[in-house]
């Protein structure tokens, strides 16, 4: 009787490639499990299916878990206005730990023998999925035939044409992964310091030349209603956000960072509605929060995508830290008015009940109505006696 393993499956390259090796060269019943988060839609999955059968798959699944990556990743990111190195919305790496979740519940259900992902030997996923697998499920062991025999894509197309398989190999020559939170690309340019994306790789290109107004409601931090039309469904309010912002083709980027395992790595990204929502949200919150609010977030927001970037979602201090981020949302209620470019952005104001901008204790740069000049006078004296009395140390001090 043949082993089962379950492979974390996109049907990009890589996982292509893995259904057909596992399956032929090493014997395996092979369960393709496709884990959705936001980034399919049903003609395409359709696709998918069908290619993996073709690949060789014994049984195929889809696995959408867009509501659970929302509530238990965006979220937060919208909470911590999460970026990675200020630039990039953690697309791919946030949703890499949700479908290592998936799989590995859907591996103890069927009671499979192995799972298997398709990651290469020199990226962040393999941590995200090997370290996943081994909280959840020690016991069941991981096959990774990309990382273990060092295959170049070049092997891997050669392979699956040798064995009749035929596609349009083109589009495997880039890496794109799409999802509710944004795209990620990889390819022979971002291989390279010099070089950027050709501008037909990017999934969303410039249909929308017209200047249009995008006003987007908060209420106690998550999205309320796109352009005064309330939604119930938080992810819905995303790709109508991601809908109306894509046509101009804003929200595009390569971002350079440190790896998990220590070499830098470049990555283009295109997240038009996640950098509008979180730059919406924080111009909100400027608004709304307090300053030591405002820093002591930022600091933690800071952690939490760095945290869940590196794969460490599973410490309890994860759970502190949205415990922190959902309480800083409290006042964090109002619109943010933005105007749309082809290419840019520009956010045009605010409007909310919590706004601490418009209280009658004065108009910055302007009236002072909570104090009087005298105030101020004792004020600037008593703040600058620290100061002083260092440098009147300073002054006296004999030099040797």
């Amino acid at each position: 009787m043949k082993q089962t393993v379950i492979l974390a499956y996109s049907g990009g390259l890589d996982t292509s490639f893995c259904v057909m090796y596992l399956s032929q060269e090493l014997g395996y019943d092979v369960y393709t499990a496709l884990v959705n988060t936001g980034g399919f839609t049903d003609k395409y999955l359709k696709i998918l299916e069908k290619r993996a059968y073709k690949l060789g798959a014994k049984k195929h699944v889809n696995l959408d878990i867009t509501k659970e990556y929302y509530e238990k990743g965006i979220k937060y990111m919208i909470f911590g206005n999460v970026l990675r190195n200020a630039t990039y919305p953690i697309s791919v790496s946030s949703e890499r730990i949700f479908q290592a979740i998936a799989i590995i519940n859907y591996a103890k259900d069927v009671k499979a023998n192995f799972v298997a992902h398709g990651s290469t030997g020199a990226g962040n996923d393999q941590i995200r999925f090997d370290l996943t697998f081994d909280v959840l499920a020690p016991e069941i062991s991981v096959i990774t035939p990309i990382r273990d025999l060092m295959l170049t894509r070049e092997y891997e197309i050669n392979y699956l044409k040798q064995h009749g398989f035929e596609i349009n190999f083109t589009e495997m020559e880039y890496s794109v992964n799409k999802g509710l939170w944004g795209t990620s690309i990889g390819g022979k340019e971002t291989l390279e310091s010099g070089q950027a994306l050709p501008e037909d790789i990017y999934p969303s290109q410039l249909q929308e030349h017209k200047e249009s107004i995008l006003k987007i409601s908060f209420e106690c931090g998550e999205i309320f209603s796109v352009n005064e039309e309330k939604y119930q469904s938080k992810i819905k309010a995303i790709q109508k956000i991601e809908q109306i912002t894509s046509r101009y083709a804003i929200g595009r980027g390569i971002h350079v960072g440190d790896t998990i395992i220590g070499i830098k790595g470049r990555v283009g990204f295109e997240a038009a509605a996640p950098l509008v929502i979180i730059n919406a949200h924080r111009m909100l919150e400027k608004h709304t929060m307090t300053k030591w609010q405002q820093y002591w977030k930022d600091q933690l927001g800071n952690w939490y995508g760095l945290f869940l970037h590196e794969a460490q979602y599973f410490d309890p201090v994860m759970r502190d830290i949205e415990s922190f981020l959902q309480s800083s949302q409290k006042n964090v209620t109002g619109t943010v008015i933005i105007k749309l470019r082809p290419y840019q952005y520009i956010f045009m104001g605010v409007e909310s009940d919590f706004d601490l901008v418009k209280i009658n204790f004065g108009k910055y740069g302007e009236t002072a109505n909570a104090w009087t000049p005298d105030d101020i006078k004792g004020f600037t004296k008593i703040m600058a006696t620290s100061t002083k009395i260092y440098y009147a140390v300073q002054k006296n001090k004999k030099i040797k």
